[in-house]
């Protein structure tokens, strides 16, 4: 893995956790760090399933795999905020 890759996965990571946060209604009790690193897991998996549906990869945006990703990372910053509840 190079730099660019690592950057380029948290850069990616950051915008799907923002986007399953804001998309998440109410408010969540978590730090931006904890979005980001739900986002970078989000965009993993979400990744990871796409492949194995066999979603086409294409030249522009993959949309159904984006998709897949934001709904995992609102499904992953809803489990975080509800633990950091349960916690506190």
């Amino acid at each position: 893995m190079t730099i660019a890759s690592i950057l380029g996965a948290i850069v990616i990571g950051a915008v799907i956790g923002v986007l399953g946060r804001l998309l998440l209604p109410g408010r969540q009790p978590i730090g931006w760090i904890l979005t980001i690193l739900v986002g970078i897991v989000a965009a993993l998996i979400g990744t990871a399933i796409a492949q194995v549906l066999g979603v086409a990869t294409t030249n522009g945006i993959d949309w159904i795999e984006l998709v897949m990703q934001v709904v995992l990372a609102m499904v992953g910053v809803g489990l975080v905020a509800g633990l950091k509840r349960s916690r506190g």
